[in-house]
């Protein structure tokens, strides 16, 4: 719908697009729209299906129209866009689909957060940003750039890094870089991120992973922890990334702590406990890369991670062989001895003489993973694993459909029926296992 001007017959738009930093109810509602209209682009952010005008050109003709001349011209200057590295933490980012700077649960944030940003970096581990992504793993969390977790933060890439960092607010793709300091590939360490912004086309295929380590001794591939279609996923990438893997750019946060609270820092021996099933900690993560580098890698097929798997058993045990080590002293356990083998570069590397590790010995029950495996939002093996034992027990039959990794209420309804069989009432069977039910459940 076009107006016509009186004063110089000239045509005037009404529709145009929402300056970035208008805060005024009418430009906010309009940019909500324009966001939710926009489809999903599998593996990054969604993209608009028509080119949007340009405000600034659409004023300076309105402002000319109304004889504003050069003063209205002058104010359609566009502010610069950041590229693919940032540097430009004053800029109007661009307006794009994955979903504008927000505050937690979509809150309106302060005004424009991205200016100097900086100061809101919070101090956080590197074993604390993993964990923090593998929880978003962990709950099977679905794609989306309008949606909010129950933690607050947008459902889409750049939101997921947000709630790694342990920012205040959803990001952008554009606007972490303010947050973050460039790194070279090779200072890459887990928690460091590989930003992608397309700069020709902002609105399409922009895209962030978390780096998670090395893959492989060529570092050819790497584990990236990444928030796209359908939902959080923990796999081993091409480095740098699936598709345009040359314009990713690696950052480290710069709110990292600095200090070895998040202990794998420490070449120092961490203890037997921080080792084996259930454990999910910094030192799984370092002792896997260490095993990649000693010649590991064929064993894992993802990772390594945070989490105790039987890839580490497996590359520990042969590494422990490889050293001539039988019986106890290579059970696929790291003690101070494998350790400080690993961390010194001492003994002999993993090669394809070395005899692969056998499977491990039926000795009883298999170790409770703990608590926190289980209940509303947790979706993982070992709910699977609890699920098929129950139907081997007997105790199935509330389950429609499964048993599955997603946790359920009918998991809970046949653990406690399971808990009731042994006589146990009150908060002894309220349907979450605990230590004492998973030993008598696998017995």
């Amino acid at each position: 719908m076009t107006l016509t001007d009186p004063l110089s017959a000239l045509p005037v738009f009404t529709e145009v697009e929402p300056a970035e930093d208008c805060i005024c109810g009418g430009c906010s509602a309009r940019r909500r729209a324009r966001l939710h209209a926009a489809p999903v682009h599998e593996g990054g952010h969604a993209s608009s299906r028509s080119l949007r005008r340009r405000a600034a050109v659409v004023m300076a003709a309105v402002g000319t129209a109304i004889g504003g001349g050069a003063a209205a011209a002058g104010s359609a200057t566009a502010a610069p866009t950041p590229g693919p590295g940032g540097g430009n933490s004053t800029a109007q980012p661009p307006q794009s689909p994955q979903g504008e700077v927000s505050g937690l649960h979509g809150e309106a944030p302060g005004a424009r957060t991205y200016t100097a940003p900086r100061a809101a970096a919070q101090p956080v581990t590197r074993a604390q940003i993993i964990q923090r992504a593998q929880s978003w793993v962990d709950q099977g969390v679905p794609y989306s750039m309008s949606r909010y977790w129950s933690d607050g933060y947008r459902q889409d890439c750049s939101g997921f890094v947000s709630m790694a960092w342990g920012l205040g607010s959803s990001q952008t793709t554009w606007t972490l870089p303010d947050f973050a300091e460039r790194i070279g590939r090779n200072d890459l360490q887990p928690g460091d991120v590989l930003i992608y912004n397309n700069p020709a086309n902002p609105q399409a295929g922009s895209h962030v992973t978390i780096f998670g380590g090395w893959a492989d001794s060529s570092r050819t591939r790497y584990l990236a922890y990444e928030q796209t279609s359908p939902g959080t996923k923990r796999r081993s990438t091409p480095y740098a990334y699936w598709s345009n893997s040359s314009g990713y750019v690696p950052y480290r946060y710069t709110g990292l702590s600095t200090g070895s609270s998040d202990g794998a820092s420490s070449s120092a021996f961490p203890g037997a406990d921080k080792f084996g099933p259930g454990a999910n900690n910094a030192y799984v993560t370092k002792l896997g890369q260490m095993l990649v580098q000693r010649g590991g890698a064929r064993f894992y097929s993802e990772g390594p991670g945070p989490r105790w798997g039987e890839a580490d058993r497996k590359a520990t045990q042969a590494f422990q062989l490889a050293q001539g080590w039988r019986g106890g002293e290579a059970d696929g356990l790291p003690g101070k001895d494998t350790w400080a083998y690993l961390v010194g570069g001492k003994g002999r590397n993993i090669d394809a003489g070395t005899p692969l590790p056998p499977p491990p010995p039926v000795t009883g029950p298999p170790a409770f993973p703990g608590a926190q495996y289980f209940g509303p939002g947790q979706n993982n093996d070992y709910v699977r694993q609890l699920g098929a034992q129950l139907v081997a027990k007997g105790f199935g039959g509330a389950y429609g459909v499964g048993p599955g990794p997603q946790w359920s209420e009918s998991d809970r309804l046949n653990v406690q029926a399971f808990q009731q069989a042994q006589g146990w009432t009150g908060a002894e069977a309220d349907g979450y296992p605990g230590p004492d039910t998973w030993r008598r459940l696998f017995s």
